[in-house]
């Protein structure tokens, strides 16, 4: 995109909201957000993180969808994203494809991951749901994403797969 995602911010004090464009965004401490999903029990926060994942992929893709029309192809694409996640501070993004045509991300100083603390589980939710969207839309089909290694779960970055969907 023509400006880069800090510039594009909007500070309305007056009305105490930070914006870009029509899309709102909010400022949290990593460890007050992801808090919240450590003191759920284990079914519940497994449900929690799982709709986290499911709301960013679905409200993200409005996101990608701009970026991409306003990029024209996916290389551009992943390089806006990425270049956005880190402003929002959502870590340093790296995207990669493999021989088999699969999308790969591997993110390190996830927020989430840092905010949750130790984990026997992925908790990166958010980046996953993200990733689903872009994904989806580079493939132009719906896609699933797998966190394979989270740096919460005593990894040294997170690292996430996209594959299409299955029925």
């Amino acid at each position: 995109m023509s400006a880069n995602f800090r510039q594009r911010l909007g500070f309305d004090e007056a009305n105490g909201a930070l914006r870009d464009g029509d899309t709102r965004y909010v400022m949290l401490r990593e460890d007050s957000l992801m808090g919240m999903f450590r003191r759920l029990p284990g079914p519940a926060r497994a449900d929690a993180l799982e709709a986290f994942a499911a709301s960013v992929a679905e409200h993200g893709t409005r996101s990608a969808a701009r970026y991409r029309a306003a990029d024209g192809d996916a290389g551009d694409l992943l390089a806006t994203i990425a270049a956005t996640a880190a402003q929002l501070g959502w870590g340093l993004w790296r995207f990669s494809r493999t021989d088999a045509g699969e999308l790969k991300l591997e993110v390190e100083n996830s927020p989430f991951a840092n905010g949750y603390g130790d984990s026997p589980r992925a908790v990166c939710a958010p980046i996953a749901g993200m990733f689903e969207a872009v994904a989806s839309i580079v493939f132009d089909a719906p896609m699933q994403v797998e966190e394979e290694l989270c740096a919460a779960a005593g990894a040294t970055l997170c690292r996430f797969s996209a594959q299409a969907r299955r029925p």
